[in-house]
């Protein structure tokens, strides 16, 4: 699964990296400890609202980490919802309708997995790549809020979901899930708004390689989300 992960790029570096045209939201300072349910970076393709004749334009946004399907009557959902298995996530009902027109990548520079010692202890391990960024794979929704009018300007809530799938070789002994990490040569294809097909979308899914990830032990300072600093990075050395 992934419950946590660390976002400390720029607008600026990601805008450049993932090559977006606009930027949409609050700037985010960097995080070195993303938790569920607060407000995260994601890159999507989508046409400007207020010009609907426009071609598709890529976006940096900023959206909730947690997703809420158009049909969720409120907030609740959201913390359930922040990762989906990839194996289901174009039949299962919170995101088959995601799955099917909202794709997105949510930039990290690595994400954080619990492992069960011997002794019963969850020791923290941070995963990351060869280069600074990671594409993980997943869903974005623009969910209205019935509490709010139509034309309040909050009206819209973004939200996302991340994509798991089965770990396996060095990631399978910390957990027996890890991200959906998309290589560069999947990234056009993945937000392409007329990726419309459920059927084509699972088979891109079943298609991405085994990532190449580096996991080592940090501190369980990382435990708290109220923890957020740089050191949280820094590999624990075990006696």
């Amino acid at each position: 699964m992934c419950g946590r992960y660390a976002s400390k790029s720029s607008s600026k570096e990601l805008q450049a990296f993932f090559d977006t045209m606009q930027t949409v939201g609050d700037e985010l300072p960097p995080s070195y400890n993303v938790a569920p349910t607060q407000p995260v970076r994601v890159v999507i393709e989508r046409t400007p609202r207020e010009e609907l004749d426009a071609e598709p334009q890529r976006q940096l946004r900023t959206v909730n980490w947690g997703l809420l399907p158009a049909w969720a009557k409120d907030r609740k959902m959201a913390s359930k919802l922040i990762n989906a298995r990839s194996e289901t996530v174009t039949e299962k009902p919170s995101f088959r309708s995601s799955a099917a027109k909202r794709l997105a990548i949510v930039p990290v520079n690595g994400y954080y997995e619990w492992m069960k010692s011997k002794e019963g202890k969850k020791i923290p391990y941070f995963l990351h790549g060869e280069g600074d960024i990671l594409a993980m794979a997943g869903l974005y929704e623009l969910w209205p809020d019935p509490e709010l009018p139509e034309n309040d300007p909050n009206k819209w809530v973004g939200t996302c979901t991340v994509l798991t799938r089965p770990a396996t070789d060095a990631l399978g002994h910390i957990h027996d899930r890890s991200p959906l990490i998309l290589p560069e040569s999947f990234w056009e294809h993945w937000v392409d708004p007329t990726l419309t097909d459920k059927g084509e979308v699972q088979a891109m899914i079943n298609s991405v390689p085994e990532p190449h990830l580096e996991p080592y032990e940090v501190s369980t300072a990382v435990n708290s989300p109220r923890n957020d600093n740089p050191s949280l990075l820094e590999p624990v050395a075990r006696q």
